[in-house]
């Protein structure tokens, strides 16, 4: 993986990510995505290696890297076969503490990074709702005062790892949307305990990805203890923006590990696949369609890893990252598609894997945020034109 943003201490971690993933081939993620398992014992071989902790602080427990380093990591863990089904298992745990780690007291980072970073607790990421979807500001659910702390009602969903996650990172109003000046203020964000007796978790049936569950979460008055609210209160809407860059940085390494994986396969097949008297890989209809894929794959990396270091120099990134998002999973899904169609009927099975990447990729289409509304950001903020939306 050369790049200009490579180094020698980036690829003894990729190279070291690698050889611990030899542990987890194929055959065990597929094993999975059939069973719906979580990786439990992958889970806990990153986290005994201490890959959990590589963009946490290094008082903590944390390695204290950048996210241009947890970009390497994650797309290491993808491109080794795991795809979306590995990264998303440890994914929340790597980047998205990132409000804790800056608005977080001293005494709230002491008491939460430490045990995420162990592997202890495994989190969720509870933003997302079903009316409001990108419209963040829209959120319904809310958070009540009480003595002590806070009642949380309402309702979130697409929330994964909720069905084993310990601890989740909610956002939640604080303040009626009537009673505001501006529609990001009056939310307010919690790291707290996930209570499985009091939240109702229900997992939703998907198409791929089935080692790491999706849920719809139901509060209905849970209690928050008020020392579990980071940083002021309805300011809550800046601090989770701090996790939504990493996060797309994250995606788009993991979409660009993926699209490797598969073509890997597919040239892999295209060597030994021989018809008509010669290997399929000797025609130029499958020649190109994998070149190209190749070609796009390496330029999506480049803005992927641009958005990594400008988010670690503590620079303006939003354009890039949302934009290595896009390229990456556009190269992704076609890689994909490209890997399937070279292995041509074989492809569709899943003893060949690339059936399950194609349908993994999708993930990065899709999410956390659609190929249109990233269109419509970059319109806006890199191009200057009128708001779409």
């Amino acid at each position: 993986m050369n790049s200009f943003f490579q180094t020698d201490d980036r690829q003894r971690l990729r190279d070291a990510i690698l050889k611990l993933c030899e542990g987890f081939d194929d055959a065990y993620w597929l094993e999975h995505d059939r069973s719906g398992q979580f990786p439990e014992d992958f889970y806990r071989a990153i986290a005994a290696a201490g890959w959990l902790g590589i963009a946490m602080p290094e008082e903590y427990g944390g390695a204290g890297l950048g996210i241009g380093d947890a970009a390497v990591l994650m797309q290491a863990i993808a491109e080794s076969g795991a795809a979306m089904s590995g990264a998303s298992a440890v994914h929340m745990n790597i980047f998205g503490l990132q409000p804790v780690v800056v608005f977080g007291t001293d005494d709230q980072k002491r008491r939460m990074l430490p045990p995420l970073i162990r592997g202890e607790d495994k989190a969720c990421f509870a933003v997302t709702e079903a009316d409001a979807g990108l419209n963040t500001t829209q959120i319904k659910t809310r958070a009540e005062r009480c003595p002590g702390g806070y009642r949380l009602y309402g309702s979130k969903i697409w929330i994964s790892t909720a069905q084993v996650a310990t601890k989740m990172l909610v956002l939640a109003r604080t303040t009626p949307l009537h009673e505001i000046d501006r529609k990001t203020d009056g939310l307010s964000v919690f790291y707290t305990a996930l209570n499985h007796n009091e939240v109702e978790v229900r997992a939703i049936s998907k198409m791929g990805r089935h080692a790491v569950d999706s849920n719809m979460l139901f509060f209905d008055g849970v209690f928050i203890p008020e020392s579990d609210r980071i940083g002021t209160e309805g300011d809550g809407f800046r601090s989770i923006l701090h996790g939504m860059n990493p996060e797309r940085v994250l995606i788009a390494a993991e979409a660009i590990g993926i699209g490797r994986a598969a073509l890997r396969k597919a040239t892999a097949y295209a060597k030994e696949r021989v018809v008509f008297g010669r290997p399929i890989g000797q025609n130029q209809g499958i020649q190109h369609p994998l070149a190209k894929c190749w070609m796009d794959l390496e330029a999506a990396n480049l803005m992927v890893m641009k958005a990594a270091e400008l988010y670690d120099a503590n620079a303006e990134c939003g354009v890039e990252a949302n934009a290595a998002k896009y390229l990456a999973a556009e190269a992704s899904f076609s890689a994909c598609e490209a890997a399937v169609l070279t292995h041509g009927g074989m492809g569709y099975s899943a003893e060949y894997h690339v059936e399950r990447y194609l349908r993994e990729c999708l993930i990065t289409r899709l999410a956390p945020i659609s190929p249109h509304m990233v269109l419509n950001f970059i319109a806006e903020k890199a191009l200057g034109l009128p708001r779409s939306y």
